[in-house]
């Protein structure tokens, strides 16, 4: 823990985390320390690909792939609810050598045991419709959100994400997921992006008697102006797509009428996935906030810094381009809203990724759209208890956010 500002009337303070450095609320840092909000997590072990990098299937190091599986049972016993991590990218050099280094790029610094919690939870009181599911956290060390191919020799550094996808999901199919009656892939963040990507690839590995859908939390990235009227976001996903050999990963139906770059953006992928896909997301996304709306490239002079720390300091001037922000995500998602096979939970927190914690998936704090939380909304639509497109109404008419003031992640 570095700091402790009071803002306003929260308190929030700076805590290292595996994502980088994040500001948390003290109640939320309180429930952390509580044991995630709903007692001891369940923590399970790393397992890693052995034979992967035979096939090339490695971690930018070129160290083993790996993925954390907790087994179900009863009812769950033939479910299987794969999670991808996120993370970010890197999109360069300096940039991939440095991720090597991390958890993010080599299973050498990866956690050995880490713990399973809102969708991956064990427990039927904070996850109703998949705690007895096999649940898999695949871990993610390439830095291009399962899509790289290629090799900088000069670095030494492997793009495989593709690569590890695969291996993932064949050892997967070998210790039981070929049998599965039902299936769901998910991720946060970098890996909400690679759900949505490899969504119709995951559908393809079954038979047509299996229940198959994704959902996408947190991975609907925008192709976004910032405020100094650049495209910082797109600079960097073009970095990332053109130095990790991702375009021949990116799905075809986009690539065939677009430039790769734009196919790495969702918005340009969601309408033709033929999966069905919920899309979770919160209209006021903060890491796209912090890095693709108003980043300090783009804010030299430190204008956003008081809004982008505490939102009840905005000005009338940036809650415009707040409510602007989150007209292009509405308009982002109308296309694919028209599918009946769709779902979608947009809701107007300040957040970023709601699936993995517990106190968003499903806890008594849990943000509501109407009287829905999270988990309830993706339990309806996937098991087709009712259709489900929920917007939230504008910031700041959602009092159920307390708990997310502000949240750094990637």
């Amino acid at each position: 823990m570095k700091a402790l500002l009071l803002l306003g009337v929260s308190v929030l303070l700076l805590v290292r985390s595996s994502c980088g450095f994040e500001w948390w609320n003290v109640s939320e840092v309180q429930a952390v320390t509580d044991g995630f909000v709903g007692g001891n997590p369940l923590f399970v072990g790393l397992t890693l690909i052995r034979g992967a990098d035979a096939k090339g299937a490695v971690c930018s190091d070129g160290s083993l792939p790996g993925y954390h599986l907790h087994r179900g049972y009863g009812s769950g016993a033939n479910s299987w609810l794969i999670h991808l991590e996120g993370g970010g990218w890197c999109k360069d050099i300096k940039t991939c050598v440095f991720r090597k280094t991390t958890h993010r790029g080599s299973s050498y610094h990866m956690e050995k045991m880490i713990p399973f919690t809102g969708i991956l939870s064990n427990k039927r009181e904070e996850n109703p419709d998949f705690f007895n599911w096999n649940r898999v956290k695949v871990r993610y060390c390439d830095g291009a959100s399962f899509l790289g191919e290629g090799y900088n020799a000069a670095a030494g550094l492997y793009f495989r994400g593709q690569r590890i996808w695969l291996a993932a999901m064949e050892d997967l199919m070998s210790k039981g997921m070929r049998y599965a009656k039902q299936a769901l892939l998910s991720g946060c963040s970098a890996g909400g992006l690679a759900s949505i990507l490899h969504c119709d690839e995951f559908r393809a590995l079954f038979s047509g008697s299996t229940k198959v859908k994704c959902l996408g939390d947190a991975g609907m990235f925008l192709d976004a102006v910032d405020v100094a009227g650049g495209r910082t976001l797109r600079s960097f996903f073009g970095g990332v797509v053109n130095f990790q050999g991702a375009a021949k990963n990116l799905p075809r139906t986009c690539t065939s009428r677009m430039d790769a770059t734009s196919c790495f953006f969702p918005q340009n992928i969601v309408a033709n996935v033929r999966t069905p896909l919920f899309l979770l997301n919160t209209a006021y996304d903060v890491w796209q906030i912090q890095e693709s709306l108003a980043p300090r490239t783009a804010d030299p002079r430190g204008y956003w810094r008081e809004c982008k720390m505490n939102y009840a300091k905005c000005d009338a001037y940036q809650i415009q381009i707040l409510q602007g922000f989150r007209n292009q995500m509405l308009n982002a998602v109308k296309g694919f809203s028209m599918s009946g096979q769709h779902g979608l939970f947009i809701n107007s927190c300040f957040a970023h990724c709601q699936s993995e914690r517990q106190d968003t998936w499903y806890s008594n704090n849990s943000p509501l759209i109407g009287n829905k939380r999270i988990a309830t909304a993706v339990g309806d639509w996937y098991f087709d208890r009712s259709s489900m497109k929920t917007i939230d109404c504008p910031y700041p008419c959602d009092r159920t956010c307390h708990n997310l003031i502000f949240r750094r992640r990637q």
